[in-house]
């Protein structure tokens, strides 16, 4: 159609036409507007889930009973290609070595791995068999299987990256199996011979002290957390003497100082003098700032290195999946680390959609209970919240948390400090930083905040949950 042909079409239009038309009309009309929308504002349940505490000077520090457990137990290794070796150092994670520093023994045994690659359902250790090999698992996923009670089998449980067995035994060269290896998934291990540890054994004096201390079980009494045992003395009779105790305490608890997120809020002031009918303009852009911020928050509570839920997990707390998919097998597994009046269930929402599939497969449908004012999906009681902070990797894997909240309940918890100059909200201040020469008003945002896990097992975590099936 050409624009004279338009023209004329609406000319036709407009004497046909026997009323004010709605284009024409809206221009005297009052629009009616919302305020300014933005999609990445969630629900941000773990800021609302996690009880704040005031941490005065910028710190909190977790003072716990001595525990002698030291470093995360799991093994890290560097890759060339397909070629997998474990760096030295990690090997002092194995219990045979714990705290062991020679690094000229402990290079000379990480040189005499050997890199094994078995597929799913493959055996890789069996049970009563010579046990002269320690195993890394480098990639992949194992279950450990023994003899159950009546003859059939039980699963011990389920081993994967960094994980590691066998090494004990290395210092008993008669011992065997007590338990069969099974592949899961394809896996790259490395193995370590009894022969090619014997070598390096015969020639490092500094081992051999470390295996005697080892066998002679030279270690500070503990409780089955690791901890300092407290001597008791029960269901005696008559006069008998009394032990003696104390408890003893950690000499370098750990520390956590708030962290920092921030940005200036510049808004020109033509803008903030004229434009400020119906909504506030000033309001609406500190609104939607102090939204990010909160989002960043949540983020850095998940997965900051240093305080992040994700990564202050102690390793005995994180367990894998029994077949990949999140079951409800597998949550009551998390249920089991965290045992002691859990909180809540955090996963991506996507992690959710998975588990429900897999309870719908088996005929189990979970309940709602009200939390918050809302209805949400739980599990055995307790709420699975969603929270698109956790991630899903390349490989559609992802975590599950749970939690215990509280102080009171040596669980896990958020970290502020209020009455902070030109507070705006508890943690988080907006400071006025002045006007510019070229007529624009800046505003310091500023959100103060940190997490702590008082005890170990008041945070366990589902790792490498497949969502993707």
């Amino acid at each position: 159609m050409t624009v004279t042909e338009s023209a004329e079409a609406r000319a036709e239009d407009n004497e046909r036409r026997q009323s004010l038309s709605t284009a024409a009309a809206r221009q005297l009309a009052t629009t009616t507007k919302s305020v300014p929308q933005m999609q990445s504002i969630t629900s941000r349940w773990l800021l609302r889930v996690l009880p704040w505490v005031q941490a005065d000077g910028g710190t909190y520090r977790v003072n716990r009973r001595l525990t002698y457990t030291v470093g995360d137990g799991r093994v890290t290794f560097v890759s060339t290609g397909t070629d997998v070796s474990v760096i030295p150092a990690e090997l002092a994670e194995l219990p045979l070595l714990r705290g062991f520093d020679d690094e000229t023994v402990l290079r000379a045994l990480a040189d005499r791995f050997v890199q094994q690659t078995y597929e799913a359902g493959d055996v890789i250790v069996e049970f009563g068999s010579p046990s002269d090999q320690a195993f890394l698992i480098a990639h992949g996923k194992v279950c450990k299987i023994g003899p159950g009670q009546y003859g059939n089998e039980t699963t011990l449980g389920v081993l994967a990256n960094g994980d590691h067995f066998g090494d004990k035994t290395l210092a008993d060269p008669e011992d065997i199996w007590e338990y069969t290896v099974k592949a899961l998934t394809s896996c790259t291990v490395l193995m370590l011979p009894q022969q090619a540890f014997d070598e390096v054994y015969e020639s490092s004096e500094a081992l051999q002290r470390q295996v005697a201390d080892f066998r002679a079980g030279r270690l500070a009494p503990q409780n089955d957390y690791g901890e300092a045992a407290i001597d008791l003395a029960s269901g005696h009779d008559g006069e008998p003497d009394l032990p003696g105790t104390f408890v003893d305490y950690e000499l370098s608890p750990r520390e956590y100082e708030l962290s920092v997120a921030q940005t200036v809020l510049r808004v020109h002031s033509r803008v903030a003098d004229l434009y400020n009918k119906p909504m506030n303009q000033v309001e609406q852009q500190l609104r939607l700032t102090i939204e990010a911020l909160r989002e960043r928050q949540e983020h850095e509570l998940i997965n900051n290195l240093d305080f992040g839920l994700l990564n202050n997990a102690a390793v005995e707390q994180r367990i894998h999946t029994r077949s990949g998919p999140p079951t409800p097998d597998d949550l009551d597994d998390l249920l089991a680390t965290v045992w002691k009046e859990p909180t809540v269930f955090l996963a991506h929402p996507r992690t959710i959609a998975a588990f429900g599939r897999e309870c719908s497969a088996r005929g189990v449908y979970p309940s709602n209970v009200d939390f918050f004012g809302q209805q949400v999906p739980a599990w055995r009681g307790v709420p699975i919240l969603p929270c698109n902070k956790i991630g899903v990797s390349d490989t559609r894997t992802s975590s599950i948390l749970l939690l215990r909240a509280g102080e009171k309940n040596q669980g896990v918890v958020g970290l502020h400090q209020t009455g902070l100059p030109d507070e705006f909200e508890p943690g988080l201040s907006v400071r006025f930083m002045g006007i510019n020469d070229k007529a624009i008003i800046s505003y310091l945002v500023t959100a103060y905040y940190s997490a702590a896990v008082l005890v170990p097992d008041a945070l366990g975590i589902l790792e490498n949950v497949e969502i993707g099936r």
